[in-house]
């Protein structure tokens, strides 16, 4: 009778979701839709390997979000502190049993799988954060001692992350955690004096960037420094956007990605593939639909019914804005290269899954009435 019970309760729980869930839901569907499509142009018309795994890891993700749904909120309250402890641990084993994909150190290998603990930390991170603000009183929320902790827990993760190295998730590890410290209500004055510190640890930081982190940003500054080196992939990637024009070559006919000249095109630079066969048109199309997805999260946010459930909401939000943004402005030019995927497009299970997680734990706790009215909100 349990398993029926269950079932039971997983279909109430879809029949009683409000419409901008199955928004994002959609939202969702449409986005790894589009990255599928785009893999198979990567292989020439293959789904072998990206485009098949793409939809599979997809598939395993809209899975647990409907597991995840039948959770109620107060469980992933309680959970919160030993999974953020558990995504620390598997973070300082990197270093150590991790092994080394183009010189960076940052997968953990399983035999049967490997994936990286750093994206899943980012999930963790806005778990944590979300329960913080939840137990902390609204009144202290601004008091230097309950101000250090939040900035503790977003600062160790991105120390590990730095050693990896791995500078692009540390950057938003503490973009995200910062913007969840915002919309807690923190006072404005600590991120001006964040800022003012940022500023003076400039030189500090340039020096302990690696070679290849320093030799990103002088290509960036001077993109004609390094053309057939470290500038080659902005070079190319630039180069394809050109070619596409406003309304695209074709698809399955990009010339710098069908003949090999763009790098990491399933990856990283997914979203220059996309934009050489479909167009200026094209890749607008693309963000606006990242963009709608945000704008929903932002509106389940704004209609949530706990500090809970609105930050996580916000996280998953800020998270996917981020790693939209950093990548349109990364393969632009507009950025340095720092290795940030199109969200629910490029290829990656580990960020694939971390992302549906996210968005699972966000819908989660919005869907959660009885959680909500138990907890005085």
């Amino acid at each position: 009778m349990r398993p029926m019970a269950t079932a039971a309760s997983g279909l109430r729980v879809l029949s009683g979701l409000p419409r901008t869930h199955w928004a994002v839901l959609g939202l969702v569907s449409l986005l790894c839709g589009i990255g599928v499509a785009t893999l198979y142009s990567v292989e020439g018309g293959s789904f072998q390997p990206w485009a098949e795994r793409h939809g599979l890891r997809f598939l395993v993700g809209l899975a647990c979000i409907f597991v995840m749904l039948a959770v109620p909120a107060a469980a992933w309250l309680r959970v919160a502190v030993p999974v953020y402890l558990a995504a620390l641990v598997l973070l300082m084993l990197v270093p150590v049993l991790g092994s080394q994909v183009l010189g960076a150190r940052r997968w953990l290998d399983l035999g049967v799988m490997s994936f990286q603990p750093g994206e899943f930390m980012k999930v963790a991170l806005v778990l944590m954060l979300a329960a913080y603000y939840q137990w902390l009183p609204r009144e202290r929320v601004s008091d230097p001692f309950w101000v250090a902790l939040p900035v503790v827990l977003i600062a160790v993760p991105a120390v590990f992350t730095l050693r990896q190295p791995d500078l692009g998730s540390a950057l938003l590890y503490a973009s995200t955690g910062f913007g969840i410290m915002f919309l807690a209500g923190v006072s404005m004055l600590y991120f001006a004096g964040a800022a003012v510190l940022f500023a003076a640890a400039l030189p500090l930081i340039w020096s302990s960037l690696h070679g290849y982190q320093r030799r990103r940003i002088e290509v960036f500054l001077d993109p004609g420094l390094d053309p057939l080196g470290a500038g080659y992939h902005i070079q190319q990637s630039k180069i394809a956007l050109g070619s596409g024009g406003v309304s695209g070559t074709g698809y399955m006919k990009g010339s710098q990605s069908q003949l090999d000249f763009l790098p990491e095109k399933h990856t990283d630079f997914v979203f220059t593939m996309f934009a050489e066969e479909w167009g200026f048109a094209g890749a607008v199309g693309l963000l606006a639909l990242q963009a709608a997805l945000v704008l929903v999260l932002w509106r389940i946010m704004l209609a949530a019914g706990s500090v809970f459930a609105r930050l996580l909401a916000a996280g998953a939000g800020l998270t996917i804005f981020l790693y939209a943004v950093v990548n349109a402005a990364m393969v632009t030019g507009l950025v340095p290269v720092v290795g940030v995927p199109m969200p629910f497009v490029s290829y990656g299970g580990t960020s694939m899954l971390s992302l549906m997680a996210a968005l699972g734990l966000a819908l989660s706790a919005a869907a959660d009435r009885g959680y909500q009215r138990r907890a005085g909100f």
